[in-house]
């Protein structure tokens, strides 16, 4: 395979799994897919480590259970053999309240037989908590007087 078919298969993976398709980014993964994104679990019990289908839907399932519109652009992606690192900026509108929440995610890729095997993603999670509680979280932790956010 290719550098550049293998650019586009992490585009189409993308693309398919912010437009709400599961089924349609499981398709596009091996079975034995592996996934690690480094998060506070307590906050964010979907993320952490996952292996396999079943428990990437599981975890894919929950996020689209929490976001009413899920959207990102991809303006940086880098393909390397059977390596892929894509800079993601990510749009996910809250159901509770309809807010807009955005984050950067650095992700990488690796495949094989041209399916996706292991994805590793690294976030700015403080940042993401502060938008998800909608609190300053700094301020909070060294005592200082909370801004809006």
């Amino acid at each position: 395979m290719t550098e550049e078919s293998h650019r586009q298969r992490v585009l189409d993976f993308l693309k398919v799994l912010y437009s709400g398709d599961v089924e349609g980014a499981l398709a596009r993964c091996t079975d034995d897919i592996e996934s690690l994104a480094n998060a506070p679990i307590d906050i964010l019990p979907h993320m952490g480590h996952r292996r396999g289908k079943a428990e990437m839907r599981e975890m894919w399932n929950a996020v689209r259970a929490r976001y009413s519109e899920l959207r990102c652009e991809v303006p940086i992606l880098v393909v390397e053999g059977d390596k892929a690192a894509a800079f993601i900026r990510v749009f996910f509108r809250k159901s509770i309240n309809q807010r807009m929440v955005q984050f950067d995610i650095a992700g990488f890729y690796t495949l094989r037989d041209g399916k996706i095997s292991q994805i590793r993603e690294i976030i700015d999670t403080f940042d993401l908590v502060q938008q998800l509680l909608e609190r300053d979280v700094a301020a909070i932790l060294t005592g200082r007087k909370p801004e809006l956010i």
